[in-house]
């Protein structure tokens, strides 16, 4: 979710959910120890709860990380261990880890005992010819034995070469088989479901087995799949306010950064699926990228997007 679940995605999906556990998009330890800190992790505290998902291999740096981000008031902390893209390879993190579970376990001992918040880590079921069950096995005692008690599985293996990290969301084929053994296997651990997940539906039918579910891109582009979330899967009393009112909530954050320079386009863009399969939906994601491009675009151009009547107000 690079680039996608930034600090203004989260705060507009926090106006959804309530409750559900937010990510932030993986940020490589040389960033947090090197680069503009509040840029790269600040956030609102209404954005909680909030994991960070870091990406790296290097236990003493993975530590450091795992401090600053509990002293920055994360919930959890995430070591992706899942991500195949070639950048993320050259830089010795993500999928091509799944290859050292001891590394692994040295990082997420080293994190654990840096910090009070929990440390989690995301994996895959395997890599290239790497994807026996016995090898997942392995890699799962490992890493638990290090500390980690909460694996988030993404059920699809990945190729680390000769497949973009697009394609390795598709190609290689799901197996909830092999992360529900694991679920049996490992009854002591949490064991939390991802891949292909595109509904509460599903989500319910997945939590029969499984301690949670984590939901990626289908949220991104149809957000407002998790206004129910919060009654259906945490039992709260009522659904999220009608997509009309949540832009209204939108308001005064987004005049609040745009009075820091903020472009209307670098939040608005997470906005552009609200309406996705309503009518109108298409012209409010034409009308609104077309207007946020424009120089000096503000609340106002989105206020009159809301009061076009084709755009049907749930």
């Amino acid at each position: 979710m690079l680039d996608w679940t930034d600090r203004h995605c989260r705060f507009f999906l926090r106006l959804i959910s309530r409750q559900s556990l937010l990510y932030t998009e993986m940020v490589t330890t040389g960033a947090v120890l090197h680069g503009d800190q509040e840029r790269l992790l600040g956030f609102s505290l209404a954005e909680n709860p909030l994991a960070l998902q870091l990406g790296g291999s290097d236990p003493a740096e993975l530590a450091a990380c795992a401090r600053i981000a509990e002293g920055w008031g994360y919930d959890e902390v995430n070591l992706n261990v899942g991500c195949p893209s070639d950048r993320v390879q050259r830089g010795r993190f993500g999928a091509c880890l799944m290859a050292e579970p001891e590394l692994v376990a040295e990082c997420v001992a080293a994190m654990a005992q840096a910090v009070k918040i929990p440390v989690t880590v995301k994996t895959r079921i395997g890599i290239d010819d790497r994807d026996s069950y016995e090898e997942l096995v392995h890699f799962v005692a490992t890493v638990a034995g290090a500390g980690c008690e909460t694996f988030i599985i993404h059920a699809r293996k990945a190729w680390l070469s000769g497949l973009s990290p697009k394609k390795n969301r598709e190609v290689p084929p799901l197996r909830y088989d092999m992360a529900a053994q694991i679920r049996r296997d490992f009854p002591q651990l949490e064991i939390i479901l991802n891949g292909g997940i595109q509904s509460l539906d599903e989500a319910e039918t997945h939590l029969q087995t499984f301690d949670g579910v984590m939901i990626g891109r289908a949220a991104y582009h149809n957000p407002y799949l998790l206004a129910d979330a919060d009654r259906r899967l945490f039992g709260a009393a009522d659904s999220a306010p009608p997509r009309r009112a949540i832009v209204e909530s939108m308001l005064p954050y987004i005049q609040q950064e745009l009075d820091r320079g903020v472009r209307l386009h670098s939040i608005s863009r997470h906005l552009l699926g609200l309406y996705h399969g309503q009518p109108g939906g298409r012209i409010w994601r034409r009308r609104l990228g077309e207007a946020a491009t424009r120089r000096g675009a503000g609340v106002a151009e989105l206020l009159d997007i809301l009061d076009q009547d084709w755009l049907v107000s749930d």
